[in-house]
């Protein structure tokens, strides 16, 4: 059954018409080569991100952390009313939601993208491709030192949601449960396809795996809500500091973020005798 869910999201996903096929992004696609040599050159520029950080990054990543704190004050109470009822644990939803964060999904999406880039020679699956890696390793790399600083334990442990054994063997996955990784891979994925899809409904629907194993992971007694809550939220960020960087090209080479609005784009166009603002909302 997961072979064929498999082969049946790779052949819609690769779909030539459902990805976005606007001027502005064949223009985004011509001005990146998404090669070794680019990936290297915005893996350095998302380590230095930190030294570039001003007071409202600061101020994001204060809400960020006081909303991780807050929903720990509801991990006992929202765990006791999720798994209550256990007997959808093996269903095809919870099934599919967590197999959707497995980094195997990510490279058979990958892979996917990449072969059908090739023999096609459709750049807009090269661009998805690569932002797929790179989203999903940058994630990656940062939630799982995370676990390892953290050290909380698994809510099957019976420890209670305060249980913290920072710095245990890296191997100890029963207390890596802060970030949530599967959610940070999740929503890393499902940020790339959603931004890169062309229809309203398509960019919608790619959220509907995410939310299965969001729940799933509670609901299967991997993960705290708090964990799954900031993991994702890292997930998506970094998803779309990604795309950022390919959508946003400037005219002289470089590439930056339009007012800092993560899933928001103003910027200044200019076509002939026409100029003006350009308003673009990333769902």
């Amino acid at each position: 059954m997961k072979k064929i869910f498999l082969s049946l999201i790779i052949t819609i996903l690769c779909g030539h018409s459902i990805f976005a096929q606007d001027v502005a992004l064949q223009d985004s696609v011509k001005s990146n080569k998404y090669d070794f040599s680019q990936f290297v050159s915005e893996t350095w520029g998302f380590i230095k991100q930190p030294t570039k950080w001003d007071g409202s990054d600061l101020l994001n990543i204060g809400i960020l952390g006081a909303g991780t704190f807050l929903l720990m004050q509801t991990d006992e109470p929202i765990r006791r009313f999720i798994n209550h009822d256990t007997k959808y644990s093996k269903s095809l939803p919870m099934e599919f939601g967590n197999m959707w964060g497995e980094i195997y999904f990510v490279e058979v999406l990958f892979g996917g993208f990449s072969l059908y880039a090739l023999y096609n020679g459709d750049e807009n699956a090269h661009k998805i491709a690569f932002e797929i890696a790179q989203a999903s390793a940058y994630t990656f790399y940062i939630n799982g030192p995370l676990k390892y600083l953290i050290g909380r334990a698994r809510p099957y442990l019976e420890q209670g949601n305060q249980t913290y054994v920072p710095f245990s063997r890296y191997t100890n996955i029963d207390h890596q449960s802060l970030p949530g990784g599967h959610t940070g891979i999740v929503m890393a994925l499902t940020t790339v396809l959603s931004r890169n899809a062309k229809p309203l409904w398509l960019k919608i629907l790619a959220y509907v795996p995410a939310a299965l194993s969001v729940v799933g992971r509670v609901y299967l007694d991997k993960h705290w809500t708090s964990d799954v809550f900031l993991g994702g939220a890292i997930g998506y960020l970094t998803a779309t500091w990604v795309v950022d960087q390919h959508e946003n090209a400037v005219e002289n080479g470089g590439r930056e973020s339009q007012l800092g609005i993560p899933g928001m784009n103003i910027q200044p166009y200019l076509d002939g005798d026409s100029y003006g603002l350009g308003f673009t909302l990333h769902l």
